[in-house]
C-alpha cells in the first residue's frame, strides 16, 4: 500500500513529474546537438547526437528518482502526515523498499519517455541491451535511496534543494553526459574518477554502443557498492527514527 501511494503521488501530477523532465532532456538534446554535432564522433562510428542520448536518458533517471523519494519524505514531514505512515507495524525495510521502488519507477518511467523522443533524433543502438537494464535500475536504485536520505536529513524544502542544486545537479553534469572523460585535462579526468554518477553513465552508454572510457564491469562494481552503502545509511536512519518520530 505504501508502494501504490508512491507510485499515485507522481502519476496524478504526472504533467509534472513525467512529461516536464521529458522536455527539458528534448530541449537539451537539440540545443548540444545542434551547437556541438560538427564537433564529429566521440567514439568511432557513433555521432555526437547517438553519444548525447544515453546520457541524457540516464541524467533524467537519476534526477527524477532522487526527486520522488526525497520530496515524498520531505513533504510528508512538513504537512505532518508521516506519522499516519510511521504509526502502522511497517518495518525499516518495508518502508525503506517502498519509497525506494517508486523513486525507481519514476525515474524509469521518464528515462523511457526520454528515450522514445530523443531516438527520434538519432538511430538506436543495442549492443548490450543486458548493461542497459543493470544500469538502469542500480542507478535509480542508488538515487532513491540517497532521495530517502536526504528526505530524512532535511528539515525544510531549501535544505532539501541544496542537495538538488550543490549535489545532484553537478555530479550529473560532470558525469560525462555531454562530453568523454578523455578529452578532459589530465586534473580533471582523475576527478571525474571520483564521481559516482559517472560510473553509472558510463555503464550504461556502453550497453548501447559497446564502447565506453572504461571497462563497465568496474563501473557496475563501484555502482553496487555505492547502492549497499547507501542502504545501509538510509536503513540505519530509518531504525533509529532519526529526525522522524521528532
Amino acid at each position: 500500500m505504501l508502494l501504490r501511494k508512491e507510485m499515485l503521488r507522481f502519476w496524478k501530477v504526472s504533467f509534472q513529474t513525467l512529461a516536464a523532465p521529458i522536455l527539458t532532456s528534448v530541449l537539451y538534446l537539440v540545443i548540444f546537438a545542434q551547437a556541438l554535432q560538427q564537433h564529429g564522433e566521440v567514439y568511432p562510428g557513433v555521432s555526437y547526437t547517438a553519444f548525447l542520448i544515453p546520457g541524457l536518458v540516464m541524467m533524467s533517471v537519476l534526477q527524477n528518482a532522487f526527486a520522488n523519494s526525497s520530496s515524498s519524505l520531505i513533504q510528508s514531514r512538513v504537512t505532518g502526515n508521516l506519522v499516519f505512515v510511521l504509526l502502522p507495524p511497517i518495518s525499516p525495510g518495508t518502508f525503506f523498499l517502498a519509497y525506494v521502488i517508486g523513486a525507481m519507477v519514476r525515474g524509469l518511467a521518464v528515462g523511457a519517455g526520454v528515450f522514445a523522443v530523443c531516438f527520434w533524433f538519432a538511430e538506436p543502438h543495442f549492443a548490450h541491451p543486458e548493461w542497459v537494464a543493470v544500469f538502469a535500475v542500480l542507478g535509480s536504485a542508488i538515487l532513491g535511496a540517497f532521495g530517502v536520505i536526504a528526505g530524512i536529513v532535511a528539515q525544510k524544502f531549501d535544505q532539501l534543494a541544496a542537495f538538488q542544486n550543490f549535489l545532484i545537479m553537478p555530479a550529473t553534469m560532470l558525469s560525462g553526459v555531454f562530453y568523454s572523460i578523455h578529452s578532459l585535462p589530465p586534473v580533471w579526468k582523475e576527478v571525474s574518477h571520483y564521481n559516482p554518477f559517472f560510473y553509472m553513465i558510463d555503464g550504461f552508454r556502453y550497453g548501447f554502443f559497446g564502447q565506453s572510457d572504461l571497462s563497465p564491469w568496474v563501473s557496475v562494481e563501484i555502482v553496487a557498492a555505492c547502492f549497499s552503502l547507501l542502504s545501509v545509511v538510509a536503513l540505519a536512519l530509518l531504525k533509529s527514527g532519526y529526525k522522524l518520530r521528532t
